[in-house]
């Protein structure tokens, strides 16, 4: 599985030119509400095995959580069920709040 930092991530975001990612959020739905990077999609963790197939397997997948575990988890399922893209956020929104929105909230 791919690893984006979140540098890399916003540039990506900010390029007008790339086609956008599918940004899954896999936080729980407290978390998700409390921060989260603008355009993501709430799917938390336990639900992904159940809703996996609402998503476009076509996509460029950013999977995201806190700290970049959970997302990693995620990812590994997505690609097993046959997802050709699947990037992980490193260091997840955690990291975004340091690197890329020192105004996000942080918890």
């Amino acid at each position: 599985m791919q690893q984006l930092s979140p540098t890399q991530l916003k540039q990506w975001l900010d390029d007008g030119q790339r086609t956008q990612p599918l940004l899954l959020d896999v936080r729980e739905p407290w978390e998700f509400a409390t921060c989260h990077i603008p355009g993501s999609v709430s799917m938390p963790m336990r639900s992904v095995p159940a809703r996996y197939a609402e998503l476009n397997r076509e996509a460029d997948v950013v999977v995201i959580c806190h700290h970049g575990a959970r997302s990693f988890q995620s990812g590994l399922f997505l690609e097993q069920a046959g997802f050709g893209s699947v990037i992980n956020l490193q260091g997840g929104v955690a990291a975004w709040a340091q690197d890329v929105d020192p105004a996000m909230p942080r918890y």
